[in-house]
């Protein structure tokens, strides 16, 4: 059996698809990033003394210090800080790759590009079909 060569016109199509697929995931990654730009991860010491916020980005924005805190020697401050501190940015880590999931998600049955190898390989499809 012969196998049938693709008309031009089902090239000029997957090429159309090809271009339509690629403009949906790039409003769909440009929609990403600006929720990523709004994600805000939040995490609060257990006795609530120590709060801190970090952006999308792992960037920590706020941090807050109950008065209270001072009771506390330097050593376990620091180590509920950078506790805290770390939960915020694996806070904002998590909402972030959810949204970066959530944007790539559909990327997995793109189209196979039109490379070189794509155009050889038809060009000695139509060749083989005319000899």
């Amino acid at each position: 059996m012969t196998p049938i060569t693709p008309s031009p016109q089902d090239d000029v199509e997957l090429a159309e698809q090809i271009l339509r697929r690629g403009r949906e995931v790039t409003r769909r990654i440009q929609q990403a990033r600006a929720q990523v730009a709004d994600v805000t991860g939040q995490a609060e010491g257990a006795d609530g003394m120590v709060k801190a916020i970090s952006d999308g980005r792992g960037v920590i924005t706020e941090l807050s210090l109950n008065p209270r805190a001072m009771r506390l020697g330097h050593l376990a401050l620091g180590e509920q800080v950078t506790a805290v501190l770390q939960q915020a940015q694996r806070d904002a880590e998590r909402q972030t790759q959810e949204i970066v999931d959530g944007a790539l998600a559909d990327t997995a049955d793109l189209p196979r590009r039109l490379d070189e190898t794509f155009i050889r390989e038809r060009l000695e499809q139509i060749a083989r079909d005319f000899l």
